[in-house]
């Protein structure tokens, strides 16, 4: 008889991948569906076609079975992963209304629900107010309800792109409390939806009935049904397991299940996450998200379009790796770690600070990217170099703000996302924290823990510890190098701590004459 395995749709950015994973965390099979990562009609919108997302899925799972005719019989269970904050309302019939509007979307609206005197109050003296104003002015609720007041009016369910391919794939309007990271009316702290005494209700545009049940990660949310089963070539009445957002199944399936292993990823959005089973901000009023082990938060850190800084210097100056990875068939990637090698450690004082894209709290909403420090010294390579620096330097800052909440110390690292197949970038990394760094013993960390949850779930591991244990591991460790850890420590310290503060009055001054980024 052939070993059970579980399917994990992990719906990211530019890609659907549909994984089969066997109980000890190997891919079995895999099948990869590249899409454009959104469309813009306007400066600042992104935007994605929801058929796509689901045609996507479609063409991933057939492939899959068209490439390994014999793997359906082994398939026990299925789980979905995907994008965080990509939203899609829906009519009564389950169509899709509008394009989704993707995480990545800049668009803000002024016109935005009037809050109550009380809770006005309280922000204010919280000191919160403007964040709670970034919040509304954010949420593309009431962008959508402000500016296309047509499909407003005929949005009967208003949901995240899990909670639109969970209904395609079983028939309900059910998705995982582990997905739920979006401009939503949803408690973190109670791992629910809020209260109807919460003040959310009245900042987001979005009426209860609109949103889908939620159930805890693991937790069976339906069965494949006929038409999906026609459309996917899944199997009809395989189990559909909750599973959770791709950076909380990213953890798990990196092994980052104790607080003290942080989880870093390398991808469009650089984060560093812990799981802890206490609620605990980070930074202050911003909220940890849900884990892909229920009951239990991901406390992070983000640095918005962290990775994608890395793709846009490729782009722009990476040409000749490229063609030369042509010419001699190597993948350029190997290439560009050379770039990145032939610079010594802390790019001869080339300092980098990467706020592509303004925050709410740290850094603040009036934030921009800087580079500091430049000299006729410097090329191309001090320049790549330096991106990553400050990729690195930016997310042991957030390693240090979770170490003072939680009062855990960090003292390993799991680096995942399509930055961690460098081994440059993973060198650095841990040169720059003074810990060793682990890369894990597979690339498609999302899809794991997509699959940790559905084998819990179905039983076949007993609870998440021993599903853990048995499905991750370690594939190659860098350990960090004493006299480059020195450097980095003393520009760390001496440099790249003070320039936000140094700098945030000329980011001020360039918001107030240009408009940009939009005042709060």
């Amino acid at each position: 008889m052939s070993e059970p395995t579980i399917l994990a749709i992990d719906n990211g950015t530019q890609s659907v991948r549909a994984l089969l994973f066997d109980l000890q965390g190997n891919i079995v099979a895999k099948a990869q569906v590249h899409q454009e990562a959104y469309f813009s009609e306007h400066p600042g919108w992104a935007e994605h076609d929801p058929e796509d997302y689901w045609q996507a899925v479609c063409t991933a799972c057939q492939r899959l079975w068209a490439e390994n005719p014999n793997a359906r019989d082994t398939v026990k269970g299925v789980a979905v992963t995907t994008q965080r904050g990509t939203v899609i309302n829906l009519d009564a019939q389950g169509k899709p209304l509008r394009p989704a509007i993707t995480w990545l979307d800049q668009r803000r609206t002024d016109t935005v629900p009037p809050i109550g005197t009380l809770w006005k109050w309280a922000f204010k003296l919280a000191g919160v107010q403007s964040t709670i104003n970034y919040f509304r002015g954010e949420a593309e609720a009431n962008w959508i309800k402000a500016h296309q007041s047509d499909v407003w009016d005929k949005t009967d369910k208003y949901v995240l792109l899990s909670g639109y391919l969970n209904h395609l794939l079983c028939g309900k309007f059910v998705d995982s409390v582990g997905s739920q990271v979006a401009y939503l009316p949803f408690d973190y702290k109670r791992l629910a939806w809020a209260k109807p005494s919460d003040w959310k209700w009245q900042a987001l545009a979005v009426k209860p009935e609109w949103l889908p049940e939620l159930v805890p990660p693991g937790t069976r949310l339906g069965h494949i049904s006929a038409q999906a089963s026609a459309a996917t070539g899944i199997p009809e009445g395989t189990p559909l397991m909750a599973a959770a957002a791709d950076k909380a199944c990213e953890v798990i399936g990196s092994g980052c299940q104790q607080p003290h292993i942080g989880s870093l990823s390398y991808g469009t959005t650089a984060t560093i996450n812990t799981t802890s089973s206490k609620y605990i901000e980070a930074t202050p009023f911003i909220p940890p998200y849900p884990s892909a082990i229920p009951g239990a938060y991901s406390t992070e850190v983000q640095i918005f379009r962290g990775y994608w800084m890395v793709n846009w210097f490729k782009q722009q100056f990476g040409h000749h790796e490229q063609q030369q990875g042509v010419a001699l068939g190597v993948e350029p990637e190997a290439l560009f770690d050379d770039l990145v090698n032939s610079v010594p450690p802390g790019s001869m004082g080339l300092m980098l600070q990467p706020y592509w894209s303004p925050g709410i709290k740290i850094p603040g909403p009036e934030a921009k990217g800087a580079i500091i420090g430049f000299g006729d010294v410097h090329t191309r390579a001090h320049m790549y170099r330096a991106i990553l620096e400050g990729l690195a330097y930016a997310l042991r800052e957030g390693k240090e703000r979770i170490e003072k909440r939680s009062g855990v110390p960090i003292t390993e690292l799991r680096i995942s996302g399509g930055g961690s197949q460098s081994d440059a970038a993973m060198q650095l990394t841990a040169d720059i924290f003074g810990l060793p760094a682990s890369r894990p013993h597979v690339y498609e960390t999302s899809g794991l823990g997509a699959a940790i949850d559905a084998a819990v779930g179905l039983g076949l591991h007993p609870d998440f510890d021993t599903a853990v244990h048995a499905m991750t591991r370690i594939g190659k460790t860098f350990t960090p190098i004493a006299a480059n850890h020195a450097v980095y420590n003393a520009l760390y310290g001496n440099v790249y701590q003070k320039m936000y503060g140094r700098l945030q009055p000329l980011y001020r001054a360039i918001q107030r004459i240009t408009g940009y980024p939009h005042m709060q």
